[in-house]
């Protein structure tokens, strides 16, 4: 594995045309954008803290592509991964987030006055609504090239951070490495878990190094509201709950954001964030919001019908299995999310999920009652 890229110097003895990886069997953005020439031009070159061209592209190099969806197929180290090899990684973003320009300017609004609705999304299809993100701590190498003193020192902040809340937020850290059989079945059954990565994107990014050194769980009492430590991020932030009210989960998942980032500053740390990327992330994908609001929603009926997917990419939605990116539906239930991350804000986005699965949900019912659903059908968004 390359990380601590010592021999990237070693490299330079090789040619660039023998360094080239084989890429014809691919089909993730990364090898959509990088030819020989681009290589040959970025090879010799890494961040300040060692992160090499090869590191960004590992975990595409080794996983060609993805049954369901198109992966990114690269990675960053660092915050300036995404600068030094902005000529990969501009086209990428590019691509991945719907012509996102290297100019265009990202837009952040935590404000969840700014929804419209979103409490009244119906609970008989909508069994459970969740908004997450993640965030980075300035000053310190991503998980795919941290080390383990880096690791344990952005464990030690964020444990301080969350320990200070209060009130709805109060909570609990569990670090992996000391919980008992019975917290990590407890954690298991209630879905809180991220186990040892096995996803092979993930190990091939470096991501499970010293696993699970430094990497832990907390949650608020009601357990509505978590944080992941050092998992894919450096902090994975997540609010649920049963149910279809996404305005108070939204709500929720601001205020304790914006309590968190409050508490680091205190401590005269910062996020990673920029006017053009917004909140810089370890994956592409990403980028801007980092948020994932999604519902599991019942679709028996609509899922079989011929235009869903047409549907979804017109409401700029994607679905999932309840299991995550790679499982498949079970009894019609489905997580769907929206498709996007970067040039639109917090609000915009959960305003995505909250108006288009309250249409999903319609177009439901009507087929449940053997009616057409040819009215409702969405123009572009």
């Amino acid at each position: 594995m390359p990380f601590g890229n010592t021999h990237n110097k070693l490299k330079m003895n090789y040619t660039a045309e023998q360094e080239y990886p084989d890429l014809s069997q691919h089909n993730n953005h990364m090898a959509k954008v990088l030819t020989p020439e681009l290589y040959a031009s970025l090879r010799d070159k890494e961040t300040s803290s060692g992160f090499t061209l090869d590191d960004v592209i590992q975990t595409g190099v080794d996983n060609p592509g993805h049954p369901f969806i198109m992966t990114v197929g690269c990675v960053a180290g660092d915050e300036e991964t995404y600068e030094v090899f902005k000529d990969l990684l501009d086209p990428v973003i590019e691509d991945r987030h719907g012509g996102y320009k290297p100019t265009d300017k990202h837009k952040t609004d935590l404000n969840p006055d700014n929804l419209q609705g979103g409490d009244d999304l119906d609970p008989n299809y909508v069994l459970s609504s969740r908004v997450r993100t993640g965030r980075s701590i300035r000053g310190f190498c991503l998980p795919p090239h941290c080390s383990r003193g880096e690791r344990r020192a952005i464990e030690a902040l964020a444990v301080e951070a969350v320990d200070s809340l209060e009130g709805e937020l109060k909570g609990k850290y569990y670090a992996l490495k000391n919980m008992t059989e019975e917290e990590q079945q407890q954690l298991i059954d209630d879905h809180f878990l991220f186990d040892k990565p096995v996803s092979p994107l993930l190990l091939a990014s470096g991501m499970a190094r010293d696993w699970p050194d430094g990497r832990g769980i907390w949650h608020n009492d009601d357990k509505t509201f978590l944080v992941w430590v050092n998992e894919e991020d450096h902090l994975r932030v997540i609010s649920m709950q049963k149910g279809g009210n996404m305005k108070e989960v939204f709500t929720r998942f601001c205020t304790g954001l914006t309590k968190i980032e409050s508490l680091f500053k205190e401590k005269s740390h910062e996020f990673m964030w920029n006017e053009h990327l917004g909140y810089i992330l370890t994956c592409p994908s990403n980028l801007g919001t980092g948020l994932r609001g999604g519902v599991h929603v019942k679709l028996p009926n609509l899922s079989k019908h011929e235009k869903f997917g047409e549907i979804l990419k017109k409401l700029r939605l994607q679905k999932r299995g309840t299991g995550g990116v790679d499982t498949a539906a079970v009894g019609g239930v489905f997580d769907i999310s929206n498709a996007d991350r970067l040039g639109f804000s917090e609000v915009e986005l959960v305003q995505m999920v909250v108006d288009g699965v309250k249409l999903l949900v319609d177009m439901e019912k009507c087929l449940e009652a053997g009616q057409s659903i040819d009215d409702l059908m969405p123009e572009q968004k």
